[in-house]
């Protein structure tokens, strides 16, 4: 187990790797991430370069509302309380003492797709890569919360992280304020769900949650609390900023429309390849490929169209169904004769879910999953 020097020291590193690898092509061939927004940090992950099931730590796209703020070991505090029998202050060589495990798991920007609406909405501007999956290692909030003592009247877990704010765009925040979400008890107390310290091997780095942050598998990433050190148990529904105004959508409940928060994520297959405009050559053989996802169902089938969605055919899927993982897909697709085509790709999960067509106005500008196009020239 490395000591505190060693993670400081790992962590200096990794910023810096990762600022590298967002402004100049590695030796591997990847491109860099793709820049969103420079202060507060926001990197998109080029989608075309996909390569494999775990997305690079370097590679992984980042989303961050604020500056990251610096938390160092030492003095690092994990605190939880509320509805619980025992409050609890464990520190960083504490929590790490406890029973660990690690889970694979998809992580998507809420708003990954927005580039694609029209008209051009407010936010982050994320075309397909504000996605990725990585092997996180850390301790269960069951763990935590069976410390602490739930008591019987509690409904909901709020957890809060270090980075903080004022948010100038409308909704404006009522001043500077922390971000924060909660989970159902229900949810809370799956056991997939982790406060973690390593991404794929390694402690994590800064931009993502340095020293610990939360992960919950088959939720859109806004629930994955990043630099953590609260969590509370509460006896009534969290209503905070990032709960009731941004982070949700309009619901239909008996024809009135009610804002209720973002939760799991929507049954999506994107197209890695070919890329926007790639030029193909008529009679050869390409592979058509990518990656699919949803929450917490799992991926059972792929089609691809090369005719604009008048007709599907299926694709094959890539090694066994990981829980809360995407599942890799190809297609081998030979193109006739010349012209422009449209591939588009829709995925159908063991729930029966796929893809719609269209993207809901009741969703605002999240859980972005209609089917896309990709267009292309074959010459």
């Amino acid at each position: 187990m490395p000591d505190a020097t060693d993670i400081n020291h790992f962590n200096k590193h990794a910023s810096a790797e990762q600022s590298a690898a967002s402004a100049a092509p590695a030796a591997s061939g990847f491109p860099g991430l793709i820049t969103r927004e420079t202060e507060p940090q926001n990197l998109e992950f080029p989608f075309p370069s996909l390569a494999g099931r775990l997305t690079p730590t370097s590679q992984f796209y980042i989303r961050s509302h604020f500056p990251i703020p610096d938390l160092p070991v030492a003095s690092w505090r994990l605190v939880i309380n509320g509805a619980v029998n025992n409050e609890l202050t464990l520190t960083y060589d504490e929590l790490r003492q406890l029973p660990a495990t690690t889970v694979s798991a998809t992580l998507e920007c809420a708003g990954n797709g927005r580039a694609r609406l029209a008209p051009k909405p407010k936010g982050l501007l994320w075309e397909q890569g504000a996605v990725g999956n990585a092997e996180w290692t850390g301790v269960p909030l069951t763990v935590l919360l069976e410390r602490a003592g739930v008591k019987a009247e509690a409904v909901e877990v709020i957890f809060e992280g270090a980075d903080r704010g004022e948010v100038n765009e409308e909704p404006k925040s009522p001043g500077a304020i922390h971000f924060a979400r909660s989970l159902p008890l229900a949810k809370a107390q799956q056991a997939e769900v982790l406060v973690v310290y390593a991404m794929n091997g390694q402690p994590l780095p800064p931009e993502h949650g340095f020293p610990v942050r939360l992960v919950v598998p088959g939720w859109y990433g806004m629930a994955s609390i990043k630099w953590l050190t609260t969590i509370t148990v509460s006896t009534v529904p969290f209503e905070g900023y990032w709960q009731t105004i941004e982070y949700a959508y309009w619901q239909r409940v008996q024809g009135h429309p009610t804002m209720v928060p973002v939760a799991e994520m929507q049954v999506k297959a994107e197209i890695a390849r070919p890329m926007l405009h790639e030029a193909l050559a008529a009679g050869v053989p390409y592979r058509v490929h990518g990656a699919a996802w949803t929450g917490e169902s799992a991926i059972v089938k792929v089609e691809v169209s090369a005719d604009g969605g008048s007709s599907w055919q299926p694709a094959t899927l890539l090694e066994k169904n990981v829980p809360f993982t995407w599942r890799l897909w190809e297609y081998q697709w030979t193109p006739a004769i010349a012209g422009r085509y449209k591939l588009l790709a829709r995925a159908t999960d063991e729930q029966g879910q796929t893809q719609p067509s269209e993207h809901s106005k009741d969703r605002r500008t999240y859980m972005i999953n209609r089917v896309a196009s990709v267009e292309v020239l074959v010459h």
